[in-house]
């Protein structure tokens, strides 16, 4: 082996430490004559891969790296995304743990399926390299499609997964046609490559233009962006809530980090047709999102519809990166939000996990009525988790419209943000009301039945966090920015 593979395999082992590490409960299962593995070893199985990455991602963390001839980079944004990846997967891990449509004969596969998408998440972080890219979305998106699938519920579950696989199909030829379209006026796949080229073949390649184009809309579908949202709050409803609150945060992550690395180019500047249209799009998906949240009376359904919403709040700062002349204002922006989004979807999701009694149970807003009046601590986190999902000062959600706002007027996008205010606004009746039932009402409250000792450290450690983080989120932001400083 000469020293460059040695390099490349090095800069790599955090994602051969974490699939070995997946490996192992599965392998266990098979030697014990397919018997599952005591669940607690399964989850201290996960825990350890996921630290054996994070301890290999902060040695391998310093000076920017790149591997397999530029296709793979290491650079500040690839080791704090990946942190934040790891982080949602080990809460996930918990969650799943504890819930009832994860937990029993199926553990093993599970952390199996769901550390194998972690490594297509980093890979897609990782990615320097649009064939790479691919890779990374599809090994993240088939094991999502399975994860989707396994709980025990007999028929949302697979609706969801097949929905999910329907139309992730369609995403994915729809982004290798915008890949082979790039590569066939570019001549590369490699993203400096491409983003040399943006400036001159934007306004004058219309080949270049639809690849561009085709690629966008694969990315739009992984994040929920409007046209490409519609299977969102079906696959959300229907999952297991552990792989909805994985799926809502994780995937988010990863494939905007991807988006941001596409954008990275003062070429895009002169592109003012596209930029009108991805505005367009971050207004609609911004609307849709909070519109159809408000009609809802299905807790979790609320709750994707919210997500759809914000990813339209990040489209905002994705734009003000890659069309204005501060792409470092931007993309902090971004990476600063999608921190402050995980922690706050990730507590409030484990709070819906804690009311599903069953594989088939749904939890509705008329079921949080009373609840301050038996669980005051959880009802206490799940008001921080809303006020900071809605934007609350001095909550960490707050800071995080803040900052992305800011960069879209730093470029001189007023319009724009005078629709995520407004939107900002609409989003505040959905998020009161739970908390106005919670308080308000003198109804009894749902018995929370189970054990739920990781779900519920889930929610109150997640709610301090938005508090603490919000209240320091000045140092946040500044090592936020030493990262992006770091990109290529």
């Amino acid at each position: 082996m000469n020293m460059q593979l040695l390099q490349d395999v090095v800069l790599v082992s955090p994602l051969i430490a974490l699939f070995a590490m997946s490996l192992l409960p599965v392998m266990m299962k098979v030697f014990q004559g397919n018997r599952e593995p005591n669940p607690y070893v399964t989850l201290f199985i996960g825990f350890i891969g996921l630290s054996l990455a994070t301890g290999l991602t902060a040695a391998l963390s310093g000076a920017d790296k790149t591997a397999f001839s530029g296709a793979i980079v290491f650079d500040g944004i690839t080791a704090w995304m990946s942190y934040l990846v790891y982080l949602i997967t080990a809460v996930a891990l918990m969650l799943s743990f504890d819930h009832v449509a994860t937990r029993g004969r199926q553990f093993a596969e599970f952390v199996f399926l769901m550390l194998s998408s972690v490594l297509g998440m980093i890979i897609l972080i990782m990615s320097n390299d649009l064939i790479v890219t691919f890779i990374g979305i599809e090994t993240m998106s088939l094991c999502l499609y399975i994860l989707c699938a396994m709980s025990k519920e007999d028929v949302l579950s697979k609706e969801a997964a097949f929905k999910y696989f329907i139309l992730g199909s369609f995403a994915s030829a729809i982004f290798l046609y915008g890949i082979a379209f790039i590569y066939g006026t570019v001549g590369s796949t490699i993203f400096p490559d491409i983003l040399e080229s943006v400036g001159t073949l934007i306004s004058t390649n219309t080949l270049f233009v639809v690849g561009l184009a085709m690629v966008t809309l694969g990315f739009a579908f992984k994040v929920s962006v409007f046209p490409l949202h519609a299977w969102t709050p079906d696959v959300y409803h229907g999952a297991p809530t552990p792989v909805t609150a994985f799926m809502a945060t994780a995937v988010k992550a990863s494939t905007f980090v991807a988006f941001l690395r596409l954008f990275e180019s003062e070429g895009y500047g002169d592109a003012v047709q596209f930029q009108n249209v991805l505005q367009w799009l971050a207004v609609l998906t911004m609307l849709i999102g909070n519109v159809a949240a408000v009609m809802q009376d299905n807790f979790k359904r609320m709750l994707a519809y919210s997500s759809i919403a914000h990813s339209g709040y990040i489209m905002v700062g994705l734009i003000a990166a890659g069309f204005g002349n501060n792409f470092d204002a931007g993309a902090t922006s971004v990476i600063f939000y999608l921190f402050s989004y995980a922690l706050m979807t990730l507590g409030t999701f484990a709070v819906v996990a804690m009311f599903e009694k069953a594989e088939n149970s749904t939890v509705g807003m008329n079921e949080l009525k009373g609840m301050a009046n038996r669980y005051p601590l959880l009802s206490l986190s799940l008001t921080v988790l809303l006020l900071s999902l809605a934007g609350i000062p001095p909550t960490l959600g707050f800071f995080g419209k803040f900052y992305l706002f800011s960069a879209a007027i730093e470029q001189d996008m007023y319009w724009l943000v005078l629709w995520g205010v407004i939107n900002s606004v609409i989003s505040v009746y959905y998020y009161l009301r739970p908390i106005v039932m919670m308080y308000m009402s003198d109804d009894v409250p749902v018995e929370i039945v189970g054990t739920n000792g990781m779900t519920r450290l889930t929610v109150i450690f997640t709610a301090a966090l938005i508090v603490v983080l919000g209240l320091m989120s000045s140092p946040v932001l500044k090592a936020v920015q030493r990262s992006v400083t770091n990109l290529f």
